[in-house]
């Protein structure tokens, strides 16, 4: 798809045009071409577009002069705008001009301008565009029932001048995208394809494209560590565990690395407390952190933020065999704490325990997130819409908040009530690995913290987020890249601080 900024809008380069509508406003706009603007008033007499948020119209032109379809799509109250609503009204309006095969689409910018400002509605823009043509089809030998792709969209403003300047910042969210769509990619991906190994080979290689220093650790050296937690957890599995380290260094004269941790569960049947078979089908996506993290750090270096970035997955596969660990085992972790085993399908936590203490004393990181499709308590509390996330730091808290205002992605703070810590007690280990029911989610954060030395921390968990069981404007069925566009946002942020 080329995307391109367009002045005074020359609609004879486009089969469809899309109008943004907002509740209780006027469709036409006075600059609109006359009878572009008499078809569209004489199409709304009889049954007025409302400009609901999500809604859409189509009106068919016939005219040889006009556009052979423009879009309507309510964007709803003004002053409820913001780019997740952007983005997926839209998304929407987009999926209407692929159903209805039109290879060029204009967007009006005019009717939002004050809305945001223009270089983030751009941006916006930008993301919504990628991520709405993306399609997983590598599989099928037959495709001809997808619809065929919108080749040239023109995104339209009155002010010309201003709008070429947002160009930087549509080649931004360009980029942003497609890390979106190269996250997703990697959970489409069947368990048999990307295995462990696999895993390590993509992050090579996005290293050679991006100027990365990647190194890729084996069992043997993660033995010498002392990474006894993460072992146990692949002692099932034929496929060996590789230990995935990514460094981007974009301020050479800054101290400050910031660490991010990855669940690289790259497929999960639960161990010896297995799944339920429906439980196990959707399980591929279990490494959604890591294809996120990689993602992410492939999205800062293309745009050159100056921070300096480490990246760690622990990737393996949780197995049923004569070698898996088992519920009452207790093992250690290169942290040297011992862990009571109570369910092996709290898995992701072990091999983050020691992933993090692993980024904190090889990598030195000054601070660290994980990300990771860690509990089904993330879905149960807030859904698929919405990412909980646990934090230590205030700061670091308002800065993901402020990231998220920017990004496509909806977040929530959840408390990291010390008193939970106890719920993690064991009578004959340091600590168990799995707490009751209740706080699902809390405690399997707070277990995390145990191994953060006391650093600035945040957990994201995407357990609900990373994957989506029916099409959306912006996704369909399967990955959703979830946690890129937010770290990537995050990182810009640490970018412009004042400690860089």
């Amino acid at each position: 798809m080329k995307i391109e900024l367009k002045g005074l809008p020359n609609l004879n380069e486009v089969k469809a045009l899309i109008l943004p509508v907002f509740e209780e406003s006027e469709i036409s706009q006075e600059d609109y071409p006359r009878n572009l603007k008499e078809v569209l008033e004489q199409k709304n007499t009889d049954r007025p577009f409302l400009g609901k948020k999500g809604s859409t119209r189509l009106l068919p032109l016939f005219h040889q002069e006009f556009p052979q379809m423009v879009v309507l799509i309510g964007m709803g109250k003004r002053e409820d705008l913001n780019p997740q609503s952007i983005a997926t009204n839209f998304g929407k309006a987009v999926q209407k001009c692929y159903t209805e095969n039109y290879i060029s689409v204009g967007l009006d910018l005019t009717p939002l301008e004050g809305t945001l400002p223009l270089k983030s509605l751009v941006q916006t823009l930008g993301k919504s565009l990628i991520l709405s043509k993306y399609s997983f089809n590598k599989y099928k030998q037959d495709s001809s029932d997808e619809t065929p792709p919108i080749e040239t969209v023109y995104l339209f403003s009155r002010d010309e001048e201003e709008l070429f300047s947002t160009k930087s910042a549509l080649e931004e969210g360009i980029s942003i995208g497609e890390g979106i769509c190269f996250a997703r990619d990697l959970v489409n991906e069947p368990a048999n394809v990307m295995t462990p190994s696999a895993l390590a080979q993509v992050a090579s290689v996005q290293g050679e494209i991006y100027g990365l220093d990647v190194k890729i650790l084996d069992e043997n050296e993660m033995n010498r560590l002392g990474m006894e937690a993460f072992l146990n957890v692949s002692k099932g599995s034929s496929q060996p565990p590789k230990l995935i380290v990514m460094r981007y260094q974009g301020n050479p004269s800054s101290d400050q690395i910031y660490g991010l941790v990855g669940k690289g569960l790259t497929y999960d049947s639960g161990g010896y407390s297995i799944k339920p078979t429906g439980g196990m089908l959707t399980m591929k996506m279990d490494m959604g952190g890591a294809a996120s993290a990689i993602g992410t750090i492939a999205a800062v270096a293309k745009n050159r933020l100056k921070v300096n970035l480490t990246v760690v997955i622990a990737a393996c596969e949780n197995m049923i065999s004569g070698n898996a660990y088992r519920p009452g085992d207790v093992i250690g972790s290169m942290a040297g704490k011992t862990i009571e085993i109570t369910n092996t399908d709290a898995e992701g936590r072990l091999t983050l325990a020691d992933a993090v203490h692993f980024i904190i004393d090889q990598e030195k990181v000054n601070s660290i997130i994980d990300i990771a499709t860690l509990t089904g308590a993330a879905l149960v509390a807030l859904g698929k819409n919405i990412t909980p996330y646990l934090s230590s730091t205030n700061e670091g808290s308002q800065q993901l908040e402020d990231a998220s205002k920017n990004s496509l992605e909806k977040i929530w703070r959840l408390p990291a009530e010390s008193d939970y810590h106890d719920l993690l007690k064991s009578e004959i280990a340091d600590m168990k690995n799995s707490g009751p029911r209740l706080a699902g989610t809390i405690v399997a954060g707070l277990f995390i913290e145990k191994f953060t030395q006391s650093l600035p921390w945040i957990h994201l968990d995407i357990a609900g987020t990373s994957w989506q069981d029916k099409k959306g404007p912006l996704s369909p069925v399967g990955g959703t890249g979830a946690g890129v566009d937010l770290l990537y946002q995050y990182y810009k942020i640490q970018s412009r601080s004042k400690k860089e």
